[in-house]
């Protein structure tokens, strides 16, 4: 393992945005009019069912493929950029215009964005908060990501809901239907794919970020550790957000952020209270090294996993998982808390899910999806393991579910 370090985030997110510097269409931007023009450059999606498409660009010149997907939310699209679930993913925004409060430095979910390319249907022209310091096209272009708006994204919705998510290529450069076509036939895809590599953090690191003031702290003594003998949480980073080690450092723990493809002795090595299971991109079956990590702590530490954490501890304890037909995504999704029979609204962004057929005798379903039914969450019988298939600490919102990290909390010191 590589020494540790301490990560300051604030170091790494990315190109310095100054007043004066070139804005939209290479222009010098107005700041007093915080305006930002609206490019004519045509640009087309393709899916490999030979659907097509067209629009404008408002990102950077060039071509992306993935699976294309579709988030329901109305606010929260820099967070969506900036996740690293998104990894080889085209995310489709159902809400009619995107952009309306800009960007920033503070509303991101790791050092880059990650998807593979962004579909609006309205790009906002004056984005008003302010927080804001740059328009969304603006932010897009600075990161060399292809995007577009114009498409008729209600139909393009539809499509996917009616036919699954599919394969596609998002265009500025070629223009051609059929080679477009092609191209995502061609394109890989996510079954199969290990894309936790392509977003695993360099090294280890010591968190050191609280909560910004935005969130609520109902979880909370202090923001830090405790001054004596802070209860010490290894987080496996597979794609993490952000605002997860947040949580757990507002919390008064220390985190240790290790590689997901840290081993069971190099984890046992930081002499840890409990571990989490992070988010993190594409299809878990193919994670044999992190499956194997998980099962060999089992009942050795307390376990909390969410998303692509919550699958990897499904498959550890011997369940198997299944792609969604269109998956799930967005910051309304209903969950049922079983033990309580309250509902849980909830920021979910997964295109897989752990089979209910498959599940051992060990694991109990906690959680429900009251969209589809799929299992939403399991505790282990026996042992001190439980997982979420949504996310509680929820950037941009909502916050129904913060109180899992109290109940992982309760969990480290029992």
């Amino acid at each position: 393992m590589n020494p540790m370090t301490s990560i300051d985030p604030c170091a790494i997110r990315g190109p310095v945005w100054k007043s004066g510097t070139p804005g939209c269409l290479g222009q010098v931007r107005d700041w007093r009019s915080n305006i930002c023009a609206t490019s004519n450059q045509p640009a087309k999606l393709a899916l490999e069912d030979g659907t097509v498409y067209t629009g404008v660009s408002i990102g950077a010149e060039g071509e992306a493929d993935g699976e294309v997907c579709f988030n329901t939310s109305m606010t929260g699209y820099q967070e969506i950029l900036t996740d690293p679930s998104y990894r080889g993913q085209i995310v489709t925004m159902t809400y009619p215009q995107i952009g309306n409060y800009g960007v920033n430095q503070e509303d991101i979910e790791s050092h880059r964005p990650h998807l593979a390319g962004f579909i609006v249907r309205e790009n906002s022209r004056r984005p008003s908060n302010f927080r804001s310091e740059r328009g969304l096209s603006e932010y897009l272009r600075a990161w060399n990501l292809v995007a577009a708006e114009g498409l008729d994204t209600r139909a393009l919705v539809r499509h996917i809901r009616m036919h699954g998510a599919m394969k596609g290529v998002l265009s500025t450069i070629d223009l051609d239907d059929a080679s477009l076509i092609q191209k995502a036939k061609d394109s890989p895809g996510l079954i199969g794919r290990d894309l936790v590599r392509e977003v695993l953090p360099e090294m280890p690191c010591q968190w050191c970020e609280p909560l910004g003031i935005w969130t609520p702290r109902t979880n909370r003594n202090q923001a830090g550790p405790s001054p004596r003998n802070p209860l010490h949480v290894v987080a496996l980073d597979f794609g993490m957000k952000w605002n997860i080690p947040r949580h757990l450092y507002d919390m008064g723990c220390r985190v240790t952020i290790l590689p997901g493809t840290a081993t069971a002795d190099d984890i046992l090595a930081q002499q840890p209270d409990g571990l989490f299971l992070s988010n993190g991109p594409g299809d878990p079956e193919p994670l044999d090294y992190a499956i194997t990590t998980i099962r060999d702590l089992l009942g050795k530490v307390p376990i909390f996993g969410i998303c692509l954490g919550h699958q990897l501890l499904s498959l550890a304890c011997g369940a198997k998982t299944f792609k969604l037909k269109f998956g799930h995504r967005g910051a309304n999704q209903p969950v049922m808390h079983l033990e309580t029979g309250e509902i849980e609204i909830t920021s979910q962004n997964h295109g897989f899910a752990v089979d209910e057929d498959s599940l051992p005798a060990e694991l109990e379903i906690t959680h429900r999806s009251l969209n589809d039914g799929t299992i939403e969450g399991v505790r282990h019988r026996t042992l001190n393991a439980f997982s979420v298939q949504y996310h509680p600490e929820a950037s941009a919102g909502p916050h129904d579910s913060h109180y899992l990290f109290g109940r992982f909390l309760a969990a480290l010191r029992s």
